[in-house]
């Protein structure tokens, strides 16, 4: 009877799977990554990269000769079946949410046979969670966010950004957007709606385009809200708020609760 046996050459599709692949002491396996991974600097220097977000070099991923594809959502869903008819084994995640990044970290790692550093890796960022929640506590004041992912038209922020707005002890004042995992749903149909709910903070990260605060200053009204009148605008990058793993428990957490203390200060 054959043994059962791990992927020993697998191919990351987005940067979250790479991150967690080093994270858990799996980084050999690796043989093909996003072109927009950035962590570790490792990974960009010493693998190959075959593909950007929506387009992928599939000549080149065959050539490689992958026993696992890693992707993620339904926006990579294209690849993904070209892959698999290329005769390639592809798992495509799918999570939207703290808990899903958690369970995302796990699975992986029981894929290639790291399940025991995947249980400790999580612990660990759920151990920065737990500490975040404890620090959260001792907040007067809770800060109403608005979160933007991208400028034309308006979109809100996916469930884990709004999520760990919440868990940083702010209000994310379009909650109700992240019951949506699809962008298009958390498209805003009046810009004045921002405007009504008047938030104290403006967070944005444009998904890979470079935030320009003079546009939303330049909005009609919009000079109006606490966040644009007091100037509490700011940019966090997208890989790592937007990015579906580790980063956004990591520095994403860090960014935003820096952002919250800063605010906190202010009314004081």
């Amino acid at each position: 009877m054959p043994s059962a046996s791990f992927p020993k050459r697998v191919i990351c599709l987005t940067e979250e799977t790479t991150e967690t692949l080093y994270a858990l002491g799996a980084d050999e396996l690796i043989v093909g990554i996003s072109g927009f991974t950035v962590r570790p600097k490792n990974a960009r220097k010493t693998k190959p990269k075959i593909s950007t977000y929506l387009d992928a070099n599939i000549d080149k991923i065959v050539d490689l000769k992958p026993d696992m594809i890693f992707a993620w959502s339904d926006l990579q869903a294209g690849i993904c079946a070209e892959l698999i008819r290329a005769g390639i084994e592809v798992v495509c995640f799918n999570h939207r949410s703290i808990d899903g990044i958690l369970s995302m970290i796990l699975r992986l790692g029981s894929l290639v046979g790291k399940q025991k550093e995947a249980f400790k890796y999580i612990n660990r960022l759920e151990k920065n969670i737990r500490e975040t929640v404890r620090l959260v506590k001792k907040r007067k004041y809770r800060p109403r966010v608005y979160f933007e992912e991208w400028y034309d038209p308006l979109i809100t922020g996916i469930c884990w950004v709004s999520e760990i707005i919440e868990l940083c002890g702010g209000i994310d004042i379009f909650s109700e957007n992240r019951a949506f995992p699809d962008a298009k749903r958390r498209i805003l149909s009046d810009n004045s709606e921002v405007i009504r709910r008047s938030p104290d903070i403006l967070l944005a990260s444009w998904c890979g385009k470079q935030f320009k605060p003079e546009k939303v200053k330049a909005r009609e009204g919009w000079l109006e809200i606490p966040a644009v009148r007091d100037n509490h605008i700011y940019e966090i990058h997208s890989s790592i708020i937007l990015q579906p793993g580790p980063a956004a428990l990591t520095e994403g957490i860090t960014s935003v609760m820096h952002i919250f203390d800063g605010w906190e200060k202010s009314q004081c």
